[in-house]
C-alpha cells in the first residue's frame, strides 16, 4: 500500500498543480473574481477581483486520482460523491456570486437545503449499510457504542456542522487548505492506530493521500498573497471530505479535538450572533475568529501561521488521546 499511497499524493498534487494555474487566466478574462463583503476587514479590500472557484481544480484532481489509483467499492464511491455533492452546492453559490454578480449568492436557507440533502444521504447510507452502522468510536474508553435510531439525527447534525465549519475557516489566504492538510495528516495517524480495532479499509488511507496531495498543490497558489481562492465550491467540497471521512469510519466524536480550529471558528460565529441579538453588543471584534485577530492588529500571515500551529497541537493531542 505504501507505493500506492505515495502515488496517490504525487498524482493528485501533479494534477491540481497543473490545473490551477490554467484556470487563473480564464477567471481573469471572464472577470470571475472574488467579491469582498463591505463589512469585512479593510485589509481585504485589496483582494477584490482575485480569481476564485479554484476548488474546481481541487475536485477535478481528486476525482481523476481516485479513478486512477483508488479501489472502487461502495464506501469510496459514497466518499467521492459526498465531495462532489457538497462541492456542487458551493459551485452554485459561487456561480451566482461571481457570474450573476449577486454578492450574497444563494440565500442561507437555499444553501442549507442543499447541504441537508447530501448530509442525509451520507448518514442514511452509513446507518443502513456502513461497516459500523450506528456505532461510534469513543477514545480513552477504546470502544464503540451503538446509538440506535438516534444515530441518524446526531450524525446528520455533525455532518452539517463539520461542512460549515470548514467553510467558515476559508477566510484567509492558505488557512482552510493549510489547516485541512494538518487535520488529514493527524487523522491518517489516528486511523492507522485504530486500523485493526475498527477494521479500517486501506482505501481511506489512499483517499486521505489524494486529498493531501490536491490541497498541497492548491496551497502553492493560495498561500499569501493568494493568486486564486478556492471559493465555496472548494471549501464545501473539502468539508464534505472531512465529514464523510469521520462518518464512514465511525470516528466523528474525535472531530472537536483534532479539528478544534474548525470548531473554534464555528463557535465564534454562533456566540457572536447569539450575543449580539440578545444584547446588541459583540464578544469578538469580528467573526469568524480569524478576523478577530486581524482586527486586533495581527497581520494576515501571522494569523494563518498561528492557526496552523494550533492545528498541529490539536492533532498531536488527538493522537495521544487515541494512543492512551
Amino acid at each position: 500500500m505504501t507505493v500506492r499511497l505515495i502515488l496517490s499524493i504525487v498524482v493528485s498534487f501533479a494534477l491540481v498543480y497543473m490545473f490551477t494555474p490554467r484556470m487563473i487566466p480564464y477567471m481573469k478574462k471572464f472577470n470571475f473574481g472574488q467579491i469582498v463583503r463591505e463589512e469585512g476587514p479593510e485589509t481585504h479590500k485589496t483582494k477584490s477581483g482575485t480569481p476564485t472557484m479554484g476548488g474546481v481544480a481541487i475536485i477535478c484532481g481528486i476525482i481523476l486520482s481516485y479513478l486512477l489509483l483508488v479501489e472502487k467499492n461502495i464506501d469510496s464511491i459514497v466518499y467521492i460523491l459526498s465531495i462532489i455533492g457538497f462541492g456542487l452546492v458551493g459551485f452554485i453559490d459561487d456561480y451566482i456570486k461571481v457570474v450573476k454578480k449577486r454578492n450574497l449568492g444563494l440565500r442561507a436557507y437555499q444553501k442549507l437545503i442543499g447541504q441537508f440533502i447530501f448530509a442525509f444521504l451520507l448518514t442514511f447510507y452509513q446507518y443502513r449499510f456502513g461497516a459500523l452502522r450506528d456505532g461510534i468510536y469513543i477514545p480513552l474508553l477504546n470502544q464503540t457504542i451503538n446509538l440506535g435510531w438516534f444515530y441518524l439525527p446526531f450524525a446528520f447534525v455533525v455532518v452539517v456542522g463539520i461542512v460549515n465549519s470548514v467553510n467558515l475557516t476559508d477566510g484567509l489566504d492558505g488557512l482552510a487548505a493549510g489547516v485541512t492538510i494538518i487535520y488529514l495528516s493527524s487523522y491518517f495517524i489516528i486511523l492507522l492506530v485504530l486500523k485493526d480495532f475498527l477494521v479500517i479499509d486501506q482505501i481511506y488511507f489512499l483517499l486521505i493521500g489524494v486529498l493531501i496531495g490536491a490541497l498541497g498543490a492548491f496551497l502553492c497558489y493560495n498561500w499569501f498573497p493568494a493568486k486564486i481562492f478556492m471559493g465555496d465550491v472548494g471549501s464545501l467540497a473539502i468539508g464534505g471530505a472531512v465529514a464523510s471521512l469521520s462518518i464512514l469510519t465511525g470516528t466523528f466524536i474525535i472531530f472537536p479535538v483534532v479539528g478544534l480550529v474548525y470548531f473554534a471558528e464555528t463557535i465564534s460565529v454562533v456566540l457572536q450572533v447569539a450575543y449580539y441579538k440578545r444584547t446588541g453588543r459583540r464578544i469578538f471584534l469580528m467573526s469568524p475568529l480569524h478576523h478577530h485577530y486581524e482586527q486586533k492588529g495581527l497581520k494576515e500571515i501571522q494569523v494563518v501561521k498561528g492557526f496552523l500551529k494550533a492545528s498541529m497541537a490539536c492533532g498531536l493531542v488527538a493522537v495521544i488521546l487515541v494512543l492512551i
